[in-house]
């Protein structure tokens, strides 16, 4: 029978392939072994991830192979997960590698090596004489500019924040010991005069008519598959752990075969996989078994379908049971965990309830009561980390029925300024303007941590009002999140908004330093008419390496075009390096600077 060789992907085979096709030999033996294998073969069978990276990795792969036998016929398994049937309809349907794919990757290695190592070097040899604590390498990358470039437009919309004073009619009534809070249709006003106008006609008038009485149901959807982006976010906002750390955790169950492929955009399962399989593995655990083997009597629901698809992986799911304490650390049990819980969450069904209004007319302004009670919380009695919880009961109330409030108040209040950014708003924002991949987000934020271009400090701060039965987290004028400015409506506040932690793990804000507010400023000031601490020309970029799988474009056209735009602007740079030096010099290093920076001893 003829030999032929396999090959799957690694990221120990792509460094070792890379380094073979560079000429270098440090960890040469994968290739070796590869070369060596190949001779005597005559297929070569590609079985890396479906994605743009696995697509060159096997070109990689395949080129070292054709070396040493030129005969080789090379196909590739097309695959999204690795169960059986889906392994083996693979295996009988091979197709070629897709070189518009390679083309793609290959173009934004070489665009981010060259560009990189050139504002690096240029950055470097520029600052470095400025200073002693200037010594390390000042990096530049286009993902990692525009990643800092949110940092520090945060900072500064904390920063130049001003507070506006505002009013609102608040209204209450007692009836069966239940005191109910009406909320004002508008909110607040910032015009204190007009307020106080329209409070007086409504005291003038006294009675109150109700408009309104409505009942209805309402749900709480059960949460979407797990994604790497969804992950992450949770990972910091829910469980306390960095990006970086949550990735490296699950990357580290993936390879022990406890959890799925954790680098995923996919959000939707495929119809054909058998998941109650999975689920029936997890019920013999003490914690969530008994809830799995109620999915399995009857109340399974096939998981909602998401938007996203990669083709590539399913969504990270539990794929064995480990009990708790066969896990080497704490991380390693709470990411497990919530990949678990998240999993049977989504084969769960939504949440239940039923959903009151209560609205009436005082004066001639407009107010409203909301009341939820829950009758069945489904997926929730499994995943813990959202809430949704049953009000206090409002009492009975009929339309066109007349009361006098027990209580009418004009109260005043003051906006806040937003909260410096956290890591979950940082990949939001990220994945939003498509800076970075789901592989690579955590790794920039990683990075501009190491190069000291951002701080990260514990949240602090206190409560305050926002005069629509709401409260805010402000702190001493940053670091809390801000009441609502003038025209925004009302943040929601469906329950798992907080992820039902209640504020058990701190949350981390991410303070840009010195050096990382002086070049982002001094790039701005360049006169740029798209600044590298934007994320306008790295997502022009990602949309060539788009237009270069659709055949749109050729590798060396895109290669061409946007090394032209950077050359230029590194042109403009290396004119006008002066103003981004002088800003070093203004902004200064040092304990008087860092105070600046982190508000301590303001």
């Amino acid at each position: 029978m003829p030999k032929i060789l396999c090959v799957a992907e690694k990221p120990s085979i792509a460094r070792a392939v890379a380094e073979h096709l560079a000429g270098q030999k440090p960890n040469s033996a994968i290739a070796d072994n590869i070369n060596r294998e190949a001779r005597n073969a005559k297929a070569l069978f590609i079985w890396t991830d479906c994605d743009r990276e696995g697509e060159y990795i096997g070109s990689e792969v395949s080129q070292i192979a054709l070396k040493a036998n030129p005969n080789l016929e090379v196909k590739r398994a097309k695959f999204s997960n690795i169960e059986r049937a889906h392994v083996f309809r693979a295996a009988r349907n091979p197709i070629d590698l897709d070189e518009r794919q390679v083309s793609a990757v290959a173009a934004r290695c070489e665009l981010d090596l060259r560009i990189g190592a050139s504002f690096t070097r240029l950055q470097t040899l520029s600052i470095q004489p400025l200073g002693p604590e200037l010594q390390n390498v000042i990096s530049y990358g286009s993902c990692q500019f525009p990643t800092l470039g949110f940092v520090v437009d945060r900072y500064f919309r904390v920063r130049n924040f001003v507070p506006e004073t505002f009013w609102y009619i608040m209204v209450a009534h007692l009836r069966d010991d239940i005191n109910i809070a009406f909320s004002w249709r508008r909110v607040h006003l910032f015009d204190r005069m007009a307020v106080t106008i329209l409070f007086e006609r409504c005291i003038v008038s006294r009675i109150a008519k109700v408009t309104k009485v409505q009942t209805k149901p309402t749900s709480k959807w059960r949460p979407l598959p797990l994604t790497t982006v969804e992950l992450q976010k949770l990972g910091s906002r829910l469980l306390g752990m960095d990006s970086q750390t949550v990735m490296k955790i699950a990357e580290e169950l993936y390879t022990k075969g406890f959890i799925s492929y954790p680098r995923t955009e996919t959000d939707q399962f495929d119809r054909e996989m058998d998941l109650r399989a999975l689920i029936e593995k997890q019920t013999v655990d003490k914690n969530w078994g008994a809830y799995a083997r109620g999915l399995l009597g009857g109340n399974f629901r096939h998981p909602r379908a998401g938007r996203n698809n990669d083709q590539a992986h399913p969504p990270i799911h539990p794929v064995s049971y480990v009990a708790s304490d066969a896990l080497t650390t704490g991380e390693h049990r709470r990411i497990y965990e919530f990949v678990v819980r998240r999993f049977l969450a989504c084969c769960s069904e939504d949440a239940k309830g039923d959903a009151t209004t209560i609205e009436i007319e005082f004066g001639d302004e407009n107010f409203h009561a909301h009341g939820l009670l829950v009758r069945e919380r489904n997926y929730l009695d499994v995943y813990p980390y959202e809430r949704w919880e049953s009000s206090q009961q409002l009492p009975n109330f009929t339309v066109d029925e007349q009361f006098v409030p027990t209580e009418a108040v004009m109260m005043e209040g003051q906006t806040g300024p937003p909260g410096y950014l956290t890591e979950p708003e940082l990949i939001a924002l990220m994945d939003a303007n498509g800076i970075g991949t789901d592989a690579t987000m955590a790794e920039h934020i990683a990075k501009i941590k190491e190069r000291e271009y951002v701080i990260c400090r514990p949240r602090s701060g206190v409560a305050r009002h926002d005069g629509n039965g709401d409260e805010r987290v402000v702190g001493g004028g940053r670091g809390g999140r801000g009441q609502r400015g003038r025209g925004g409506g009302p943040r929601a506040r469906g329950a798992g908004s907080d992820g039902g932690r209640g504020g058990r793990n701190t949350i981390v804000e991410l303070i840009p330093s010195t050096l990382g507010v002086a070049l982002v400023e001094g790039y701005n000031s360049m006169g740029f008419e798209s600044s590298l601490t934007k994320p306008f020309l790295r997502k022009e970029m990602e949309l060539k390496m788009k237009a270069i799988c659709e055949g749109r474009k050729t590798r060396s056209d895109v290669v061409e075009e946007s090394l032209g735009q950077y050359r230029e602007v590194f042109i403009i740079t290396s004119r006008r390096i002066d103003i981004l030096k002088m800003l070093m010099k203004l902004s200064g290093f040092g304990q008087a600077i860092r105070k600046y920076v982190l508000g301590e001893g303001e």
